[in-house]
Order: structure tokens, then sequence, then C-alpha cells
């Protein structure tokens, strides 16, 4: 028999059923039967030949003959939970697949980010300060670790860890730019270099610099996958609720009573379909308004992650700061000399020499594209649209019960529905509306109170709504850095209006660097084999190609989530170059 022609018969049964004024027993129960089997809901060794008295029945009661016994009311009770469970899974599938896989392509775009920004941290080494590349290399890795513990949520400070990372890197400079010597100074020497740095101020206001622009970048995008973890934790929780005594009687009745009777191809009506489900999901519905702010509050900090404080644009312009502290070192290097024996004494050498320059060619074995575009899609474009598409889904737990009984569960309107007793035209009880509140009038369940678990969710959201908002880390209009003394020399101020596109940032000569699709990577690429044009603040450009040095680094893969398709997208992160751009 057709799909239609079964409709056909189903919709006649109904009609036939609702014109009598209630359904009838049916003569055999071998229709019952067969769903039973179909459905495996156990063996079909107890069910009934024919209809019988249900006098041991406790929620499908009914005064006619059935064709359920105790052993099949609770084997149906068992399957309407679990048809609910897989309900609500379905329907917040797309929900979650959104939220998990951009959360795991974030994290994957950040770690990447890392990789690079100490790649390109350590070719400043490489290519300008070979003598001391192998030493800074060690502090330049330290550094990133301890980015990388920070943004994937150890407890670490990043004050601590940008004035540990110049501490380390003070003795190194002092060794190889500062006072160069035929040796290496000894160890006592330098731990006192590393004690005395912050006093004496080698590298001038550059710290200080550092720390704010790390502690604005790095931690909203650590909220940022925090927040989408738990968005994933709240889906998971709601997805496999703990139904209460009297919504799993109430789901019973609803789905699998009317089988009872014969009806095995009934739906409820949808007033009874939605007092029974948002009774079920009353404590779900409180998650509404807090799901609205998370949202709303996820969209904020996206858009406050963008420009100067960008976590790419930071990361990726660390190098030009680290640049900036060793040309800041060289320029004020006999005053921060003196200061230094006035502290620590003359230095100290060993009969040791620091190796040269040296990279882990198999550290990182996938290349690095480099081109230029004018026009290229950056992590900000892409956090952008993954919130425009999360965005559709701010209602979702407000609307959750009116969604699963209009899409899975209730009849259409105006077709014959189970009422919980019979088979009618329309649902005549009062529909309540969802919350706890409201389910005070609810006829078909009854609700003591909020569910704990969902109680801990909410909880839980408040807290990383406060946590995106703000409250976390400061929003400065403008923020100025003026150093004087031993460091001297230099006034900077630095206007909170500046974005990429206004052509300044961190450094004196800033990289332009921006993210692009594209279908194919180099398995490696060798950073002296590519004339490096770095496009200065001037409009000039400056040549800084390698001499010999080999860096390796990862290519940049993101995931691209769509609603109505899932696509894949590579994304590369490529290095401004204008004599590539002919090339593509």
């Amino acid at each position: 028999m057709g799909v239609k022609s079964l409709s056909v018969l189903r919709l006649g049964v109904l009609l036939l059923a609702a014109a009598s004024g209630h359904a009838e027993p049916p003569p055999s129960c071998e229709g019952v039967r067969k769903v039973f089997q179909l459905r495996q809901l156990g063996p079909l060794r107890g069910i009934p030949e024919s209809p019988r008295a249900g006098a041991d029945l406790q929620v499908c009661t009914s005064k006619k003959l059935t064709c359920c016994t105790k052993k099949m009311e609770e084997r149906y009770q068992t399957a309407a939970k679990q048809d609910i469970q897989q309900v609500l899974q379905t329907s917040s599938a797309t929900l979650k697949f959104l939220i998990s896989h951009n959360a795991a392509a974030f994290q994957e775009t950040f770690e990447t980010l890392i990789r690079l920004a100490e790649n390109y941290t350590s070719t400043i080494f490489c290519n300008a300060y070979r003598n001391m590349a192998a030493e800074a290399t060690t502090c330049v890795q330290e550094f990133f670790t301890d980015v990388g513990l920070f943004v994937f949520g150890m407890d670490v400070s990043t004050e601590e860890f940008v004035n540990r990372f110049f501490d380390t890197l003070f003795p190194v400079v002092y060794n190889h730019v500062i006072n160069p010597g035929l040796s290496d100074i000894s160890l006592e020497y330098a731990e006192c270099l590393r004690m005395v740095r912050r006093d004496i101020r080698p590298f001038g206001n550059i710290p200080k610099k550092a720390i704010v622009q790390m502690g604005r970048s790095l931690l909203p995008s650590r909220n940022f996958l925090e927040a989408l973890n738990l968005g994933i934790e709240v889906i998971n929780t709601t997805d496999h609720l703990h139904f209460s005594k009297d919504c799993g009687r109430a789901l019973l009745r609803m789905q699998y009573c009317p089988h009872c009777q014969g009806l095995t191809l009934s739906k409820p009506c949808m007033g009874y379909c939605l007092n029974v489900i948002r009774g079920c999901l009353a404590s779900v519905a409180e998650v509404d308004l807090h799901w609205r702010g998370y949202i709303q509050a996820l969209e904020e900090l996206s858009g406050a992650m963008s420009g100067t404080y960008d976590i790419e644009h930071v990361l990726l312009n660390f190098h030009s700061l680290v640049d900036d502290a060793l040309l800041q070192a060289r320029v004020n290097g006999p005053e921060v000399n003196e200061q230094v024996k006035k502290v620590c004494g003359p230095p100290v050498r060993k009969p040791t020499q620091s190796p040269g320059c040296s990279f882990d060619q198999n550290k990182d074995n996938k290349g690095l594209k480099m081109f230029s575009r004018d026009s290229e899609e950056t992590l900000a474009d892409r956090r952008k649209e993954f919130i425009s598409h999360l965005r559709l889904y701010r209602a979702f737990y407000g609307g959750l019960a009116d969604q699963l009984c209009g899409n899975e569960l209730a009849a259409a309107d105006g077709h014959p529905c189970w009422n919980g007793e019979d088979v009618v035209r329309s649902y005549t009880h009062r529909v309540v509306g969802s919350g706890i509140k409201a389910q005070s009038a609810n006829p078909e369940v009854r609700v003591k109170g909020t569910d704990p678990v969902i109680s801990q969710s909410i909880d839980k959201l408040k807290h990383v709504v406060q946590l995106l908002r703000g409250k976390s880390f400061p929003k400065y209009d403008k923020w100025e850095l003026r150093q004087t003394g031993s460091g001297g020399g230099v006034d900077e101020q630095i206007s909170g209006d500046c974005d990429d596109e206004d052509g300044c940032g961190s450094g004196s000569e800033e990289v332009k660097r921006v993210l692009k699709i594209t279908d194919w990577m180099p398995d490696k690429t060798n950073l002296s084999d590519v004339k490096q044009i770095h496009q200065t603040k001037d409009g000039s450009t400056l040549d800084t190609t390698g001499a010999g040095c080999t860096t390796v680094a990862d290519y940049m893969t993101f995931m691209l989530i769509s609603l109505d398709s899932v696509q894949y997208v590579h994304v590369s992160l490529v290095l401004w170059s204008p004599d590539l751009d002919t090339a593509l």
C-alpha cells in the first residue's frame, strides 16, 4: 500500500471515530502487535490476540476493552520518554553542530596563530641577531607556551608571563647587543640581570605595551572559547533531561495510550500536545531568557574583539614589538650598561660561546602560503559570520515545545486528533504558556518546580554572560603610555580608536597579515627564499629577506559552518608580499 493510500485510510479511520464521538475497540489486536514488533518494544508473547478488560492498567485506563497489559504499559512509557529524548536531540542537532564545530575550528585557529607568531618572532633573531638566536628562541618558545596555556583556560597571568619573557630576554640581549664579549656572561650574572630588568627598563616602554595588548586580545578570545564550550554543555544538558514521573505518565498517555484502543496511527491534538510538552519542558523554557542574553553577549564580545586588539592582529605583530624592544636596548645600551654595573657589577663571563641560529625543521611540517590580496577575509569576519548564524537560534528554548509539537508530534489543524481519552475534532481544554509559573493551570501535567540540573545550567549561563560583557577586562576608549628615565627618550601615545585599516598598531614596522581562502598549500616554505616586503606606516617598504635562515610555519584550517549545508573551507594565514601577488 502506498504512502498516499495509507494516509487516506488513516484519515478515514480517524474521521469515522470522531464522528461517532468515541473510538470503538478493535475486533483484534493484530495492528497493535505489528506496531509493537516494528518498534521493537518487547516480546510479542505478552500481547493479547484480542481486546480484553484493562483493570490492571494505571495510565491508559478505559471503560472499553483494551489491547494493552500492564507490562505493555511499562514498555510504552519507556518508549515515550525515549521518543521525546530523540525528538529533542534532533531539534537541537543543527544548533549543537554549529557551536561545537566552530568551537573546534576557532580553537584550532588560535593554536595555529600562536605557532605562526612564535615562528615570526624567532625569525627576527635568526635574521638580524643570529649570534643569540638559539638562546632567544628558548625565551620565545616559553612565552608562546604561556600564551597557549592562557587562551585555553589555564590559570596564568598575562602580565606575569609577558614580564617573564622580557626578564629572561634581557641577559641574552645584554650579552650580545649591549655589552658583547668574547664569551658569555655567567649564570649568576645573568640571574642578576633578570632580577633588575624591571627597574632598569632596558626595553623602554615596550613590555608595558605588550602587557596591555596581550591582556586585551587574549582574555576576550579565552572567554569566547569558554562561552562556546558552555553553550555545548547547556545543549547536552537539555538534550538529556530527566523527566518527572508525572511527565512520563503524560507522555505515555499522549503517545501510546491510543494504541491500546487500536489507534496506532493517531496523533495528539495540537493544544493537548502543547500542554504536555510545555509541562515536561517547563524548566527548559526558563533557559530562554538567559540563552538570549548569552547569544547577545557573544555578539557584543565578537564585535569588541575586532580591530587593534584582535588576537590575530596582536599575535602576528608581536614580533614587531620585540624588534622595537631590541632597537630600544641597542640605542640606550651605554646608559643601560652603566646602570647594570652599579647594581650587578662588571660582567662575569664564562669560557663558553652561544650556539648560532638553528630551527627544528620537523617541528612544523606544513607550509605558509605567502601572497597579497586587497580584500581578504579575517578571523573577525569569521566570527561575525558565525554569530550571524547563531543569532537565528536566540528563541530556540522559548519556542522549543511549539517546535516539537508543530514539526513532529501533533496532528495537523482540522484533522481528528487524540485528546488523551478519545479521538475528537478539537481539543477543548485551556492551553497554558511556557515556563514554570504558567504550569499551575496545566490540565495535563503537574509541575512541582525547576529541575536542579537545569538551574545549574542557568547559573552557568548567567556567569558566562557576566564574563562576556566586560566584567573581566577593561574597555578603554583611549590609553596612554609614557616613559622616562633610563630607558628614555621615547614618548608613545596609542589610541584605542586605531584599527587594522588605519595602518597603525604595534611596532615601528608593522606587517599586514590577512586570512585567505585557498585550495592549495605547499608542503614547506623557506622564508629565506621568499622576498619579504614589509609595508610600513609611512607607505614605504622594507626588505627584510632572511639570510639563509629557514623557518617552517603551519597553515590555518578553519571550518565555515553553514546552516543550509555543511561546508568545510580551508583558510590559510598569509603574509603581505606584493612581489608574490603577480604569481597567483
